[in-house]
């Protein structure tokens, strides 16, 4: 008789990306949306309007299976555009508010994604 050693995929599905440089991906798109929505909504960080939420929940999938991983650059210089076009002007729209703003409200995950910037440029 022969053992599994691993549970059985469906066929063509990748594991979930959940490493380190995906999780702090996360932190900050969570943390761009919720200086967005606080302030433009006016939603406090733990309760987000149905939108945001939305939006929120369709940026964890696409980071989900994002085919470049734990080498993934910030998504203004990546090659392949994961958001539909109807999303990618919501985040565009969300990320350019609240880009300006990450220093001040999150300076650990703002200097960070500036370093990940400049990583991805040289």
């Amino acid at each position: 008789m022969q053992m599994r050693t691993q549970p059985p995929r469906a066929a063509g599905l990748r594991p979930a990306n959940h490493g380190r440089r995906i999780s702090r991906e996360r932190r900050t798109i969570a943390a761009m949306i919720d200086i967005y929505c606080r302030d433009l909504h006016g939603q406090d960080a733990d309760h987000h309007c149905d939108d945001c939420s939305d939006l929120l929940r369709y940026a964890n999938q696409r980071l989900d299976v994002c085919v470049f991983g734990e080498s993934k650059l910030p998504c203004n210089d990546c090659t392949a555009h994961c958001y539909s076009k109807s999303r990618r002007a919501r985040i565009v729209e969300v990320m350019r508010y609240a880009g300006p703003r990450m220093p001040w409200r999150h300076p650990w995950l703002g200097l960070f994604h500036f370093v990940d910037k400049l990583r991805g440029r040289f």
